[in-house]
């Protein structure tokens, strides 16, 4: 369903103009009107109107008032739980939801402008959404994203295997280049920050329902080809027997870094059983998400851990990684073996849960050489890809890793992750096209004007060549303060510029 297909109705008419230029048919009424109003409720309940944007509390008021004094409120609520509802900012939001009304888009930005040019990009979808939800029974009046069921008999190759994300990750050629993004739920995102609130970040991680929330909210907001699943690396480590702590303005600390082989000694490995939060969430996920839009499912590789459990905490010379690494192999190995076989079961539970493709996460192995690399992590890595149940495709990314990639391919992946710092064309040619590639702007760039965006992201689309393979995403993940449309920019012009492959 197209925007330009659906009648848009605003009691604001300062919107007519901008809801015009997008496609859209604006229906508008004078809120202190009340015949204009009550002909407006009679289009709601008609079922004329597909999309309601309202920017004033007063008009919400307005018209909940004329319904009511007219005998016509089940009507207009009957009606407005089955379209999509725009909010210009939180005080109408507010109003809504204390009438168990749910609100189905608020922009990032305030204002009509904000509210007209999000809902062009997500009308068709959300009117979709919201309709199909309440054919399936589902209450719209105020429901999270987690209620959604859509309806569809195809497994994961069947429609979602179709999809431009998955089909890009065999190398089959795409309708236009897919793009999902690393971190695209996140705190640059207000809509993060309130389903956050107070919450601790590990205890977020470990709320299925949130996480399933933040996840279908990202891949919606964004309109990327893929989900990718809201989660984090390092409680894997924690049933191992490390004591990991989330510390405001520090990132993660772990309190009993390994120092030692007796120490490996005594370590057990991670059961997959114990990650039961990340399964739950991805049973939440798949069938909330669009038939068309795969989920990704990851884990930490064996050496970013193994780094984290040494290291304590971040670190920018890994000295008592490479301490240990160099000073006793034997130790090492045998806790990148326990690393590796608990990192193994943790993706296949993943992949057994539902996800359509998983990636591994080896974002500090930058800091080897390609002969350290070769020695002390290639074994671990490909013992992991080569143990992970067939059938979706593998992605293998990491940072400042230009001098390992031909490593990186032989250590596993359908599909290598390229950071910012190496030139995408030629590092395909280093791969010899055997692989997919990701990748890879400059996270820093999304903080530029959009039209310098769109510049850097037709410069990586013209590397890519056209080449069957190619999924476009960041170097890195998103950081916060980006803006975020800045970040739908983005997508929108990935979308635009990477058609007709």
């Amino acid at each position: 369903m197209d925007y330009n297909s659906l009648q848009v109705a605003t009691l604001d008419g300062s919107l007519r103009d901008a809801i015009a230029a997008r496609g859209g048919r604006p229906v508008v009424a004078n809120a202190d009107d009340p015949e204009r109003v009550d002909a407006f409720i009679d289009g709601l309940a008609r079922d004329d109107i597909a999309v309601l944007l309202l920017t004033e509390p007063e008009h919400i008021r307005a018209l909940l008032g004329r319904a009511a004094a007219t005998g016509r409120i089940e009507v207009l609520l009957d009606a407005v739980r089955q379209i999509a509802v725009g909010s210009a900012g939180p005080a109408c939001t507010d109003v809504w939801r204390n009438h168990r009304l749910s609100v189905d888009f608020e922009p990032d930005g305030t204002g009509g402008e904000a509210l007209v040019s999000g809902m062009a990009r997500l009308a068709g979808y959300l009117v979709n959404k919201k309709r199909t939800a309440v054919d399936g029974g589902v209450d719209t009046s105020y429901w999270h994203r987690t209620d959604m069921r859509w309806h569809f008999e195809s497994d994961p190759y069947g429609t979602r295997g179709e999809s431009a994300f998955l089909r890009a990750c065999r190398r089959e050629p795409t309708e236009y280049t897919p793009i999902w993004l690393l971190r695209q739920a996140g705190r640059y995102q207000r809509a993060y920050r309130e389903l956050k609130s107070d919450l601790d970040f590990l205890d977020m991680c470990k709320t299925p329902e949130l996480t399933a929330e933040i996840t279908l909210m990202a891949a919606e907001r964004l309109g990327v080809d893929a989900a990718i699943l809201f989660a984090d690396i390092l409680p894997l480590l924690q049933p191992m027997g490390f004591r990991l702590e989330y510390v405001t303005g520090q990132g993660p600390v772990i309190h009993n870094p390994l120092r030692s082989a007796e120490a490996v000694d005594q370590l057990e490995e991670g059961e997959p059983a114990s990650q039961h939060f990340v399964y739950e969430a991805i049973r939440m996920v798949l069938p909330a998400l669009p038939p068309h839009i795969p989920l990704i499912g990851f884990s930490g590789a064996p050496f970013t851990l193994a780094a984290y459990a040494i290291e304590g905490q971040s670190t920018k010379d890994f000295r008592h990684l490479k301490t240990f690494m160099y000073n006793d192999p034997g130790a090492w190995h045998a806790f990148m073996s326990k690393l590796s076989r608990t990192v193994t079961a943790y993706l296949n539970e993943q992949i057994e849960a539902g996800v359509h493709a998983v990636q591994l996460f080896d974002s500090w192995a930058g800091c080897l050489s390609p002969d350290d690399y070769r020695a002390f992590v290639l074994p671990h890595t490909g013992y992991v890809f080569s143990n992970l149940r067939r059938g979706v495709p593998r992605l293998h990314f990491g940072v400042g890793t230009g001098s390992l990639l031909e490593l990186m391919r032989e250590a596993g992946g359908d599909v290598i992750g390229l950071d910012w710092r190496v030139d995408l064309a030629e590092a395909w040619r280093r791969l010899e096209y055997d692989t997919a590639v990701q990748g890879n702007l400059d996270p820093v760039i999304l903080f530029a004007s959009p039209d310098e965006i769109r510049k850097q992201a037709a410069a990586i689309l013209h590397k890519a060549a056209g080449r069957p393979g190619h999924i476009f995403n960041l170097g890195h993940g998103i950081l916060p303060g980006t803006p975020e449309d800045h970040v739908i920019a983005l997508v929108d012009a990935v979308h635009e510029m990477g058609s007709g492959r």
